[in-house]
This record gives C-alpha cells, sequence and structure tokens, in this order.
C-alpha cells in the first residue's frame, strides 16, 4: 500500500533474489531424496525510514533473509513440496518480523530425476529432466493467501494430427491451408489455487507436488491424444483451450489456469536447382527445425468466481 511522504505517494519492497538450495532427505531404508530450489523473496513493511531519514533499524538485511532460507531448509526433516516450503518461508517472515506486513516468496525447482540402473530404480543417483516445477506465493500477516504453481519449459510435439485452414486471407498472406503438419511447442504455465488462508490447506504430505504431476500429466494427455489414434488440432487456440478446461475439469481446487504456447515450426524442405528440377521433395518426411520467428499464443481460463 502506497505511503504519503512529502507530498508523493510511496511504495517499497525488498527481499533476496536466486538463493539457491539443495536439500537432501535419507530415509531408514537408505534411499535418498533430493531437491534443488532457486528462491527470491519480496517482503512488504512499514518500514520508510531507511528511506527517507537514513535510518536501517526497521530493515531485514537481505543477507539474513537469504541466511533464512538455509536455516528453514535444514529445519525441514521430511521431504515437503516447493509450495510447502514456500508458505513456511513466507509465514516465518510474517510472524517473526512486526515491520513485515506480507511477504511474496517465488520458487523454481530444478528438475532432479531419479535414475533407473538395470531397470531398477537408483537409491541415491539423479539425472537433470527439462521442465522445472515453480511455485509463487503471497501471504499476509493475518494468514491471507494467494497461491499458485506451474511448470515452465514443457516441450511437446507431435507429427501429425494438427492442421491450420480457414484464416483470414490478404495480400501479406503466403501460409498455404493445411490439414497436416508437425506440432511443437513449449509450455509455460501457471495455475492458481482456491486457498484463500494457510490455514486451510491441505494436510497430506506432497499434496501439491501430486497435483503439479497431475496437472502436467492432463496437459500432456490432451496435447496427444490417445496413443493410437491422437487428437487432430486445428490450431494452437483450440488445443490450448482444450488443455486449460481439462485442468479446470478435473481439479477443483484450481480456480485458473494461464497457458503460454508459442507456436514452433518445422518448416516442409523442398529443394531444387537449375541443373537438377528437384533435389528434395516433400512428403510429410523432411523438415527444417526453427525456433524463431515463431507464433505466440497465450490465454487464462477461470471459474466465473475466480479473479483474472
Amino acid at each position: 500500500m502506497a505511503k504519503k511522504i512529502e507530498g508523493f505517494n510511496f511504495e517499497q519492497r525488498h527481499g533476496k533474489a536466486r538463493v539457491r538450495v539443495a536439500r537432501v532427505w535419507r530415509s531408514k531404508e537408505g534411499r535418498h531424496f533430493m531437491v534443488e530450489w532457486n528462491v527470491s523473496i519480496s517482503l512488504f513493511s512499514d518500514s520508510i525510514i531507511a528511506y527517507v531519514d537514513d535510518d536501517n533499524s526497521d530493515i531485514v538485511a537481505t543477507d539474513t533473509i537469504k541466511n533464512t532460507v538455509y536455516a528453514k531448509a535444514k529445519e525441514c526433516k521430511e521431504q515437503l513440496s516447493v509450495e510447502e516450503f514456500a508458505i513456511l518461508l513466507a509465514k516465518h517472515f510474517t510472524s517473526f518480523y512486526r515491520q513485515v506486513t506480507s511477504a511474496i516468496v517465488r520458487i523454481v525447482e530444478k528438475p532432479w530425476e531419479r535414475v533407473s540402473v538395470d531397470g531398477q530404480l537408483h537409491e541415491h543417483g539423479f539425472k537433470l529432466g527439462s521442465e522445472r516445477h515453480t511455485t509463487e506465493v503471497t501471504v499476509q500477516k493475518s494468514g491471507a493467501l494467494q497461491m499458485t504453481s506451474g511448470i515452465e519449459g514443457l516441450a511437446l510435439l507431435k507429427t501429425t494430427k494438427s492442421g491450420f485452414e480457414g484464416f483470414i486471407r490478404d495480400k501479406y498472406t503466403a501460409l498455404p491451408d493445411t490439414q497436416e503438419r508437425m506440432l511443437a511447442t513449449e509450455v509455460t504455465s501457471t495455475w492458481r489455487y482456491s486457498y484463500e488462508s494457510v490455514f486451510n490447506l491441505p494436510q497430506k504430505p506432497l499434496y501439491f507436488t501430486e497435483r503439479y504431476l497431475a496437472v502436467k500429466k492432463v496437459l500432456m494427455d490432451t496435447f496427444f491424444g490417445p496413443p493410437k489414434e491422437g487428437v487432430y488440432s486445428a490450431s494452437v487456440q483450440s488445443t490450448l483451450y482444450q488443455m486449460a478446461k481439462a485442468v479446470l475439469g478435473r481439479f477443483h481446487d484450481i480456480s485458473l489456469i494461464h497457458l503460454k504456447m508459442p507456436n514452433i515450426h518445422f518448416l516442409p524442405v523442398n529443394l531444387s536447382s537449375k541443373d537438377k528440377d528437384i533435389i528434395v521433395k516433400f512428403e510429410d518426411d523432411v523438415y527444417l527445425p526453427t525456433d524463431e520467428p515463431h507464433g505466440s499464443i497465450e490465454a487464462s481460463l477461470s471459474r466465473f468466481w475466480s479473479r483474472m
């Protein structure tokens, strides 16, 4: 909330960004579990004297904020989700410091995945995957909560069952209609949970990790369709909407989902020369992969009672 200072409106926050922390838990049976998180924290407070009076007595040092991340990770004796850790941090800053009125914690989880050796899951071996699990929570001193989870870098591709036709044509249009093309994208998505207080969250351990994996599965299943026949995509827009609708239809504690799905083009290759008319004739087989320029498509879908 803006403060009036010397005839001006003044808003401020401070915090620590890109605090990297890894945490390993060891079960009694000898299996190790690990996470790597990139944590960014912003604190809102009534502390304006550092700005206007050169008085730092109300400031939580950003080095202290960084150290708190490691201390709280150490205190977590049991495995927990990235969402739970973000809420734990935000609750600490809003309850421990009288000056702090609210806290925003954003975390990106690095996708370490357990490896299999000779068909058996390794007890302590991991490899780096691709898509990243994200979360952002805002916690007020009262316990009021806003919470989103998300996914970044989910690269999806299907080699058929995609087309694009019937679009606007004018003097600048060169793209032909097609009912057969490759469809590729890199999905970035965030979804908002309907929980409005830190006091009414699900108590099941790793609930939000399971929810993240389930949402990712629904997004992928809707994009690809059944294993044998697939599902036809009339456009990236149509597929995006079906993916968003499937998530809201499946998970009733999600009130809004936002999807960003660039259309990453695989261009047909046709080659010819003066001496030889055709070197390569495209028959839905040889493509030129590109990453730019790409189509840019994004949209949000929410329940009627949710704030966009």
